[in-house]
């Protein structure tokens, strides 16, 4: 029996941590579409606390992820900068749910609203990840929760991008929230 295909995508702002985030789950190399920051950027993108970041998302990052006989995940990474959000829609189409991931340094926090905005409006179910990747985080859980005006029924999960266990379980998390908002055969769909 072939396994059952569950397309994940994973999104948030520029330099949240999305390219890593891939790379560090997946069990096959990851596809990306990485490419150099340049001169001509640099008004248009925003490097407010990301200023050493040389690379970037251009269209998706792709990667594969196998949870049992039964169940594979195929995770897609979204490209972080306005100019790029065109993609988001197809990236978007089918998918279970989302990982959104959010930078918690001040200055950053603001960089994945939009993201959270986006999967609110197609309601298509999300998890934000806070990315611990920097070590530090100067809010409480309920305060990036109020921040980004999440809901209590939207899973809050803190993770380091860069740790393939911490990432493995915030996509537990999100598979299980997902499943949860399922209608059941025979019942009307949930507003």
């Amino acid at each position: 029996m072939e396994p059952q295909s569950v397309k994940i995508v994973i999104a948030g702002g520029f330099g949240t941590g999305k390219t890593t985030l891939v790379g560090s789950v997946s069990e096959i190399p990851p596809l990306t579409t990485e490419e150099l920051l340049t001169e001509a950027s640099k008004p248009v993108d925003d490097l407010a606390g990301v200023e050493s970041k040389t690379n970037t998302t251009v269209a998706l990052d792709f990667g594969r992820r196998t949870i049992n006989d039964e169940v594979v995940l195929y995770l897609f990474g979204t490209p972080g900068q306005d100019r790029f959000w065109f993609m988001w829609d197809e990236l978007a189409l089918g998918a279970l749910g989302a990982l959104v991931l959010v930078d918690p340094r001040p200055a950053r926090l603001n960089s994945s609203f939009a993201a959270v905005d986006y999967f609110e409006a197609r309601r298509i179910p999300y998890v934000v990840g806070v990315n611990m990747f920097h070590g530090v985080c100067a809010y409480e859980d309920h305060e990036i929760r109020s921040a980004l005006k999440l809901g209590t029924e939207v899973p809050f999960v803190r993770l380091d991008a860069r740790d393939r266990e911490s990432v493995r379980r915030a996509l537990i998390r999100l598979t299980e929230h997902a499943l949860a908002r399922l209608p059941v055969l025979g019942e009307p769909a949930a507003r």
